[in-house]
């Protein structure tokens, strides 16, 4: 488990930020990019994800954003 605390102005900037520093650890051994949140620094209880975290047939997890339109795109 990791918690990298960043300052950011909007929950939408700290969202793209994760999404990009997961997408450039994808390829680490051990790094799981699909179990990537974020939270507010004052309500760490209250994580958003930021893939999504459907699970396909195959047991991969879906590789694009949460709420994203569309089929799932597996990692």
């Amino acid at each position: 488990m990791l918690h990298l605390p960043v300052t950011v102005p909007t929950e939408e900037q700290a969202l793209r930020f994760a999404y990009a520093l997961a997408r450039s650890l994808a390829l680490v051994p051990g790094v799981e990019i699909a179990g990537a949140t974020v939270s507010a620094e004052d309500a760490q209880h209250v994580r958003r994800w930021v893939f999504c975290d459907r699970i396909l047939p195959d047991r991969r997890r879906c590789r694009a954003r949460a709420d994203h339109d569309g089929p799932c795109d597996p990692v």
